[in-house]
C-alpha cells in the first residue's frame, strides 16, 4: 500500500454557489477539477464577478498536471481565461464544454495559446499518476460529467452537478450502469453536489420545464421574451421548439448567449430549421406576435440585456404592454433583490411576468435528498467530501452520508483553502492554504483584503465629504473658507448648517494648528483626522473624508 497520503484541497465552491474548484495532489502530481466564478453579491460593490485564488496553484505549478472541466456552466468555467493566464496547463472537457470554453476564451482574448482537449466519456487517459475517466450525468446542460479519478490510494469520484431526470432534454441520463462498473472495486472518496441537500424527495424533469414554456409561448398574445443563462442550451432548444410549434421566430440579444448559441448550432447541440433564428433587424419588422426574444439576465446581472430592458435602456429593445417576459431561472443565493427588482420594473412596464415562484418556467439541475441518497449508496465511498454548496448544504449532505452507514469521522464538511489528508486507514485535515476570493473589477483584479473594496463598502454606508482649501504658501492662512461638499452623507438641506460648522473648525484648526509648520501631507492628514471626529460627534457617523489641499 503507498505510504504517502491523498491531498484534497478546496479553493473555491464550499461554503458558497459558485466559484468551483477542487485540487487532488498525490506527491508531485496535482489536478484539477473546475475553475468557476462566483457571481456579485451585495458587499461586492462594482465587482463583475469573483474568482478563486489560485496562490497555491501558481506556488506548486510545476506539479499541475491537468484541469478537468464536469460541465459548461460558469460556475466551473468562468475562471478559465484568468486562471489560464497564469498556468500553462492542458484542459479537458466534454464537446459542448469545450466549445463553451473556446467562447469565453476568445471573448478575453485567451484562446490563442490554450491547450483544450476534447474528452469523450468512458475513454480513460493517464495525467501524471492518475488515471482520468468521465462519466455522464444529467444536469441542466448537455454533456454534463462526473470524473472519476484512479489515485494510487484509490479511486475518487467527483459528481460534478447532477440529478436524477429520466426524460432529460438531450436524452443522456445519469449513466448509473457505468458508474456501477467504474466503481465496482470499490470507492476511496465521494464528492458530491449539495446545492439542494436540504429538499426532501426528488428533482422535477428538466421535461416539465419543455411543457410549461410550450405552455407560456402558445398563451402569449403578444411577444415573448425569455430569460436564462447564456449557457443553458437545453432551455434554449425548448424555446426554439415551441417557436417552429406556433409560427414565431427567434432573436438573440447578448453576446454571450449569440456566442453560445452560433456555437451550439454549428456543433449540432442545438436544432432549428433554417429561418427560424434570425437577426435583431428582422424581427423588428415582424408583429410582436410572431417573435420571441431570448435573453440574459436571469440574474440581474446590472449589464445584462434583460436588465437594460426593464430599466428602458436597451437599443433594440423596449417593452410594451401585452408582452409576455419568462424568467427561466430560479436566483442565486444574494441575488434575490435584483432579480426582485428586475420583475418589478417589467410589470411596471406592463409586461405579464412568469418566473419561478408562480410558474414551472424553470427546475434545477441539482439532486435533491433521495437522489443523492442513490449515488451514496451505489457508489459506496470509504470517506464522503460534499461539494458546491453553501454551509448549510454541505453540513445536511454529511447527515445524509452517515445515515447511509459512512462513519462520522470518515465524513469532512471542509472550507475553502483546507487541506484534507486522506490514507487508506483515515483522514485527517491538516493544513490550511490561502484561498478565498479574488474580485474582477473591469480589467483589474483585486484580492479580499483590497483597500479598494473597503473603501466602497464605507462608500456605501455612509458616503463622502471632500473638504478643499488653498492656502497661502508663505503664510500657511486659507484664502477663503474652506469647500464643504458631499455626495450620499447627508440632505441639501440638513447639510447646510452641518457643512458651515465644518468650515470653521477646519478654518480654526489650521489657525491652531500652525499649518505653515507642517508638511502638506501631514496636514492633510492632520485635517481628515479632526474632520472625521467632528463629523461622528455631530452625526454618529463615518463618512469617507478627503481632504484637499492647494498651496498657491
Amino acid at each position: 500500500m503507498p505510504d504517502s497520503p491523498l491531498r484534497v484541497i478546496p479553493l473555491g465552491g464550499l461554503g458558497e454557489i459558485g466559484q468551483n474548484m477542487m485540487v487532488f495532489e498525490y506527491e508531485d502530481d496535482i489536478v484539477v477539477v473546475d475553475a468557476g466564478v462566483l457571481f456579485a453579491e451585495g458587499d461586492m460593490p462594482g465587482v463583475d464577478f469573483a474568482i478563486p485564488d489560485i496562490t497555491y496553484l501558481i506556488e506548486n505549478k510545476d506539479k499541475i498536471r491537468a484541469i478537468l472541466i464536469t460541465h459548461g456552466h460558469e460556475d466551473h468555467i468562468g475562471a478559465l481565461p484568468y486562471v489560464l493566464k497564469e498556468l500553462d496547463v492542458p484542459v479537458y472537457a466534454s464537446r459542448l464544454t469545450h466549445g463553451l470554453i473556446s467562447v469565453k476564451l476568445r471573448e478575453r482574448g485567451a484562446l490563442k495559446d490554450a491547450r483544450l482537449n476534447v474528452v469523450e466519456p468512458y475513454a480513460p487517459f493517464k495525467v501524471g499518476k492518475f488515471r482520468v475517466e468521465f462519466f455522464r450525468v444529467c444536469h441542466s446542460i448537455p454533456d454534463a460529467m462526473g470524473i472519476a479519478i484512479t489515485t494510487p490510494l484509490g479511486i475518487v469520484v467527483h459528481t460534478g452537478d447532477f440529478k436524477i431526470d429520466h426524460t432529460p432534454a438531450d436524452g443522456h441520463a445519469t449513466d448509473f450502469a457505468s458508474l456501477a462498473q467504474i466503481t465496482a472495486d470499490g470507492v476511496l472518496l465521494l464528492c458530491s453536489d449539495s446545492t439542494y441537500a436540504e429538499v426532501k424527495g426528488y428533482t422535477e424533469s428538466e421535461k416539465i420545464v419543455g411543457e410549461a414554456l410550450d405552455s407560456a409561448i402558445r398563451e402569449a398574445k403578444g411577444r415573448v421574451m425569455v430569460a436564462t443563462f447564456a449557457s443553458l442550451i437545453s432551455r434554449v432548444q425548448h424555446v426554439i421548439d415551441a417557436a417552429i410549434k406556433y409560427d414565431r421566430k427567434v432573436t438573440v440579444v447578448g453576446r454571450s448567449m449569440s456566442n453560445n448559441v452560433n456555437m451550439a448550432l454549428n456543433m449540432g447541440y442545438l436544432t432549428a430549421p433554417s429561418g427560424t433564428i434570425v437577426a435583431m433587424k428582422d424581427a423588428r419588422q415582424l408583429p410582436h406576435n410572431k417573435v420571441i426574444i431570448m435573453a440574459t439576465g436571469s440574474q440581474g446581472e446590472p449589464t445584462s440585456a434583460l436588465v437594460r430592458i426593464s430599466n428602458g435602456q436597451h437599443q433594440d429593445v423596449e417593452v410594451v404592454p401585452g408582452d409576455t417576459v419568462i424568467i427561466s431561472a430560479s436566483p442565486i443565493p444574494g441575488n434575490e433583490l435584483v432579480v426582485a427588482k428586475t420583475i418589478d420594473n417589467l410589470f411596471r412596464k406592463g409586461a405579464n411576468v412568469l418566473y419561478s415562484r408562480i410558474a414551472t418556467v424553470h427546475v434545477h439541475g441539482h439532486a435533491s435528498q433521495e437522489e443523492l441518497k442513490m449515488m451514496l449508496s451505489l457508489v459506496n465511498p470509504q470517506y464522503l467530501v460534499p461539494v458546491h454548496g453553501e454551509h448549510r448544504h454541505l453540513i445536511s449532505h454529511a447527515k445524509l452520508g452517515q445515515s447511509m452507514g459512512i462513519p462520522e469521522e470518515n465524513t469532512f464538511v471542509l472550507d475553502d483553502g483546507d487541506v484534507l489528508e486522506l490514507t487508506a486507514k483515515e483522514g485527517h485535515v491538516v493544513d490550511k492554504v490561502q484561498a478565498g476570493h479574488i474580485f474582477v473589477d473591469g480589467r483589474y483584479l483585486l484580492d479580499m483584503h483590497s483597500n479598494i473594496i473597503s473603501e466602497r463598502r464605507r462608500l456605501a454606508k455612509d458616503g463622502v465629504v471632500v473638504v478643499s482649501v488653498v492656502l497661502s504658501e508663505s503664510t500657511g492662512k486659507a484664502f477663503s473658507p474652506p469647500e464643504v461638499v458631499s455626495s450620499g452623507f447627508a440632505e441639501l438641506d440638513e447639510s447646510q448648517d452641518l457643512f458651515e460648522r465644518t468650515s470653521k473648525m477646519v478654518t480654526t484648526n489650521l489657525e491652531e494648528g500652525g499649518a505653515g509648520g507642517l508638511e502638506l501631507e501631514e496636514l492633510k492628514a492632520k485635517v481628515t483626522d479632526s474632520i472625521s471626529r467632528f463629523l461622528f460627534k455631530e452625526t454618529r457617523r463615518r463618512p469617507t473624508v478627503l481632504t484637499i489641499i492647494d498651496q498657491v
